[in-house]
């Protein structure tokens, strides 16, 4: 079971943490990925890691700004969010799978709660 953390209300130009951990299980051998879901839109990929080798994958709307890492001692993933715009305003999502990061929401079983990301104008 995945927990995900961190989201609140934040004026335009700030920054936010996010924190996903695993209970239970470590996080080897997983990609841990973010998926965020804005109200009236599809989920969509926003960043992932390898937790073996730590190759990370961004969505083009986020690069420059999110960065995604791991704590292992902590089995925790992060998504590191500055910069933050409007349009990021959405319910953000962990995922895990077995095997590489996919962009694709479908191939991911493992998914926490969700924590809202609200990004003021």
């Amino acid at each position: 079971q995945l927990q995900a953390w961190g989201g609140g209300l934040v004026q335009a130009g700030g920054s936010l943490r996010l924190s996903c951990a695993a209970s239970g299980r470590t996080f080897s051998n997983y990609a841990v990925s973010w998926f965020r879901q804005a109200r009236g839109k599809e989920r969509e990929f926003v960043a992932g890691i390898s937790w073996s080798d730590e190759t990370t994958a961004y969505a083009d709307s986020v690069k420059g700004r999110f960065t995604i890492s791991r704590d292992n001692a902590k089995n925790t993933v992060y998504l590191q969010m500055n910069s933050l715009k409007p349009e990021d305003t959405a319910v953000y999502y962990c995922a895990a799978r077995l095997d590489r990061i996919n962009y694709s929401d479908l191939v991911y079983l493992d998914w926490g709660q969700g924590t809202q990301v609200t990004v003021s104008s």
